[in-house]
C-alpha cells in the first residue's frame, strides 16, 4: 500500500502546489486592478474562484495521502514526519487564508497592496523546500 500512497501524495501534492502558487498570482493581479466594478476585475475574480474551487480538493487528497504515508511505511513515531506533517497543515491554514483573501476580494475589501501579495506568493515555495528536505534527509 505505500507505493500507492506515495504515488497517489505525490500526484496530489503536485497538482494542489499548481494551485497554491498561481492563485497568489491571481491575487497580484487583482491588487492592481483600480475598477472593482470593471470587467477585467471580474475576469480575474472568476478566475480566482474557479481555481480555488478546483485546487481544494487536491489539497484534501495531498494531506490524506500524506498522512497515511508513514503508517503504511512503518515511520509513525519519526520526528521528521513529524516536521513534515506541520508543514501540511500550515499549507492548508495558507490555503484557507487564501479563501479570506478572495472572498475579501470578491466584496471589495482587499487591504493589501500587489507586493504584498508578490511576497505571500513565497510562502508554498519555502514550505515545498522544508519538506522535500524532510522527506529526502529524514533529519530526526
Amino acid at each position: 500500500m505505500y507505493l500507492w500512497f506515495k504515488l497517489l501524495h505525490l500526484f496530489f501534492i503536485i497538482s494542489w502546489f499548481a494551485g497554491l502558487f498561481y492563485l497568489p498570482r491571481v491575487f497580484v493581479n487583482l491588487a492592481q486592478v483600480a475598477d472593482t466594478e470593471g470587467a477585467e476585475y471580474r475576469r480575474l475574480l472568476e478566475m480566482a474562484r474557479r481555481l480555488f474551487r478546483f485546487m481544494t480538493p487536491l489539497g484534501m487528497f495531498a494531506l490524506l495521502f500524506g498522512f497515511l504515508i508513514p503508517f503504511a511505511a512503518g515511520w509513525w513515531g519519526q520526528g521528521w514526519v513529524y516536521g513534515k506533517l506541520a508543514l501540511g497543515l500550515g499549507l492548508a491554514g495558507y490555503h484557507l487564508l487564501c479563501f479570506f483573501l478572495l472572498r475579501d476580494f470578491a466584496a471589495g475589501r482587499n487591504r493589501r497592496s500587489h507586493r504584498w501579495y508578490r511576497v505571500f506568493n513565497e510562502i508554498p515555495v519555502l514550505a515545498m523546500a522544508a519538506a522535500l528536505y524532510f522527506a529526502v534527509f529524514k533529519p530526526f
